[in-house]
């Protein structure tokens, strides 16, 4: 249970974690668009070497279990090839864009396309084995398998999981697609690729540990970490200029004065913005629905097995 809890916050914390390394060695910069073409195939590279290290730790364990320093080995030499091979492509399309912040977050197109079929590949890595775990262990219960040692898992069982996931995403999908990408806080190619890489990153070290998590929760969080950063952002910049903007006392009794009037322009300042950066209702609605979620599937789990074994 304290993996649910503990992982949104962890996505939300790498989500914003990015976000700084992107507002500030690219955004931030005179020149943004320089600094696009150097830190951009760092991050992709940074998004292969992760993924390369846990298909090795998880995919290939069956086949080839290596150490931890082949591991990492790994994971570095795949950053690097990646990052020679985006190195030259974000320079070629870097040649044709202005030096604007919206410009430049256009060149965040293709590693978000990446980012996100990483995150799905975690989702599925994730997800699917929580959904399908009950019905392989009754699965294995009634073919007479040992459950006090590892439980075979058949193919059949995967698919069915897969399908399901790809069915419910068909049908019900957008509906969450449009709240998580549109109603919390605005997502720019730039913003919506931390929130991908994040939730992707926290669901593959949750799985490394075995740890049943839920990567919409963890994308959730990296949207409000994406949310609260650019807000903690806003209100600095606000402050600062106000601070230009209003005239220095001229005595000792304008002191306090002027802080009030600092005061209060900036809590009207802040109180429309967070109205348009992170929309406090959506929190409370969606912890709500997690508090809620959790107890009312374990209420209706009773109920049903109840039923059953009052008539079989």
């Amino acid at each position: 249970a304290a993996s649910w809890v503990i992982s949104p916050a962890l996505g939300g914390v790498i989500a914003a974690l990015f976000l700084a390394i992107i507002k500030f060695q690219i955004m931030f910069k005179e020149d943004k668009v320089t600094a696009a073409k150097k830190w951009i195939p760092i991050l992709v590279g940074i998004m292969s070497g992760a993924f390369a290290m846990y298909l090795t730790m998880k995919g290939l364990k069956h086949l080839w279990k290596p150490s931890g320093q082949v591991i990492i080995l790994i994971g570095i030499s795949f950053f690097l090839g990646t990052w020679f091979l985006v190195k030259p492509i974000v320079a070629k399309a870097a040649r044709t864009i202005e030096n604007r912040r919206r410009a430049v977050s256009d060149l965040f197109t293709i590693p978000l396309i990446f980012s996100a079929a990483l995150l799905s590949f975690a989702h599925g890595a994730n997800d699917v084995a929580n959904a399908v775990g009950p019905l392989a262990a009754v699965v294995g219960v009634a073919s007479g398998a040992d459950m006090t040692g590892h439980v075979g898992l058949p193919i059949w069982i995967l698919i069915v999981g897969a399908l399901g996931i790809a069915a419910g995403l068909m049908l019900f999908g957008p509906k969450l697609v449009r709240t998580v990408g549109e109603k919390i806080t605005k997502l720019d190619r730039a913003r919506a690729y931390c929130v991908a890489l994040s939730a992707a990153i926290t669901v593959i070290i949750a799985s490394t540990f075995g740890l049943p998590v839920s990567s919409t929760h963890i994308a959730v969080g990296g949207v409000f970490g994406v949310g609260f950063f650019r807000e903690f952002l806003a209100n600095k910049k606000s402050k600062e200029r106000l601070e230009r903007v209003l005239p220095p006392p001229s005595g000792p009794g304008e002191d306090t004065g002027r802080a009030e009037a600092l005061e209060r322009l900036q809590k009207k300042q802040e109180k429309a913005r967070r109205r348009k950066l992170v929309r406090r209702q959506h929190l409370s609605t969606i912890v709500a629905a997690w508090l809620i979620t959790v107890p009312m599937s374990a209420a209706l789990a009773a109920m049903i097995y109840f039923v059953l074994t009052a008539f079989i």
